[in-house]
């Protein structure tokens, strides 16, 4: 059982990011910026971390597939798809995500249907159920 917004771990990346969870949306977005198409079918793009954009972290990936997307604004959008491996509490599964700026949006990711298909239940009365974004503690030199 997770609620209406939990904590995505990136394992592959080394990334947590809050994550909405969507029911109505079957695909997963990622906020990113600075997507490139590489030689090879893959896509390099740097992966924000924070909403005011200021600390992000350079990806490389393989573009599992290239879509239109009509997001909730109703505008089709041709997006590219990566596949990642996602950890929700102890649940670890690979998915698919697309790779799109979510300026303004309150959580880096969005989290879709297909995603969640087979292995969770919502809660929409809750939200991390599975635990918080904690913050890192400051080092000590």
């Amino acid at each position: 059982m997770i609620g209406r917004r939990e904590v995505v771990a990136f394992p592959d990346w080394g990334v947590r990011l809050r994550a909405k969870v969507d029911t109505g949306a079957r695909t997963s977005a990622l906020d990113v910026d600075e997507v490139v198409l590489l030689p090879g079918g893959r896509v390099r793009f740097a992966v924000v971390l924070r909403r005011d954009r200021s600390r992000r972290l350079q990806v490389e990936e393989r573009v599992s597939r290239i879509a239109r997307v009509r997001p909730s604004s109703g505008v089709s959008q041709r997006r590219y798809f990566v596949e990642t491996t996602i950890r929700l509490g102890r649940l670890e599964k690979r998915v698919e995500v697309s790779l799109v700026p979510r300026r303004g949006m309150l959580c880096r990711m969005l989290l879709g249907r297909t995603a969640l298909a087979g292995d969770f239940l919502v809660d929409p009365d809750a939200a991390y159920r599975l635990g918080r974004l904690r913050p890192r503690k400051a080092r000590t030199p």
